[in-house]
């Protein structure tokens, strides 16, 4: 499934890759120019044939109790920004709060933190 074009590199096209990680199934979206290869199923690297390195892991925003869906991933290629809800369990309580997250080449998306 393709989600949208690269906004890394000029051929290149987001894609829904499956991923098994520590035993769990996990999306990458990732640059159709990326090719990662594993030999333990934890530690991705690129392999030589990869033009571009850009990927956005599923659970990346996991620790704020938010996995980015299909959806989330679309509106940030084409709009470069979009709000979503986090969670916070500080002091046994959970807390719902909204933030926008943008594109960042190195780790896939950041929270803008005000």
């Amino acid at each position: 499934m393709i989600l949208g074009k690269c906004p890394y590199c000029d051929a290149g096209s987001i894609e829904v890759r499956d991923k098994e990680v520590s035993g769990k199934k996990v999306k990458l979206y990732a640059c159709s120019n990326a090719n990662w290869k594993t030999e333990d199923g934890e530690m991705y690297e690129l392999t030589q044939e990869s033009t571009c390195d850009f990927k956005i892991w599923q659970n990346a925003l996991a620790r704020y109790g938010k996995w980015l869906s299909y959806k989330e991933v679309r509106e940030l290629l084409v709009d470069e920004s979009v709000e979503v809800e986090l969670l916070s369990k500080k002091y046994g309580k959970k807390v719902y709060y909204s933030k926008n997250i943008v594109l960042n080449q190195e780790y896939g998306v950041s929270v803008l933190w005000d």
